[in-house]
């Protein structure tokens, strides 16, 4: 079994999928379309990476305001994650995203990876920040219930 985080742009679907033991996460790619409401290709796309990296989960950032409040982007990816569940017919759990764009851009810099290089992967990478804070809180979860002490 794998997992997928998804980072859901305007125009850009950064991927991640989980190794089988669900605990690392890797990007993959980012999906790009010329407009925000084309999103037959992304989708097809999205199921093309279900197929082939067999996954059974998504996992897709919740891009809420730095104060918590929703805005117009927490509606878009809401309907983006309905669209998600009819076709894929796959759990998709809402991530907290925020920081992770600050993050992974960071993450970039401290790389040494030039400012106009860094637009070409942040998606990406912000869906890999995604994806591996789930699976650590899922980890953490699964380790309470067992008693497991997880140092």
């Amino acid at each position: 079994m794998r997992i997928m985080g998804l980072d859901f742009g305007s125009k850009t679907v950064g991927v991640a999928v989980s190794d089988a033991l669900l605990l690392t996460a890797q990007g993959v790619e980012i999906i790009r379309r010329k407009e925000e409401n084309k999103l037959r290709q992304t989708l097809a796309r999205i199921e093309e990476l279900i197929v082939e990296y067999e996954v059974e989960e998504l996992v897709l950032g919740l891009p809420k305001h730095m104060n918590g409040t929703e805005g117009v982007r927490v509606e878009l990816t809401m309907e983006f994650k309905e669209k998600l569940e009819r076709r894929t017919g796959l759990p998709v759990f809402l991530w907290d995203e925020r920081l992770t764009t600050v993050a992974a851009d960071r993450t970039m810099m401290e790389a040494g990876i030039r400012r106009e290089h860094r637009k070409e992967y942040v998606d990406m990478l912000a869906a890999t920040f995604i994806l591996q804070g789930y699976l650590d809180k899922r980890k953490n979860e699964i380790g309470k219930q067992t008693g497991e002490n997880n140092l």
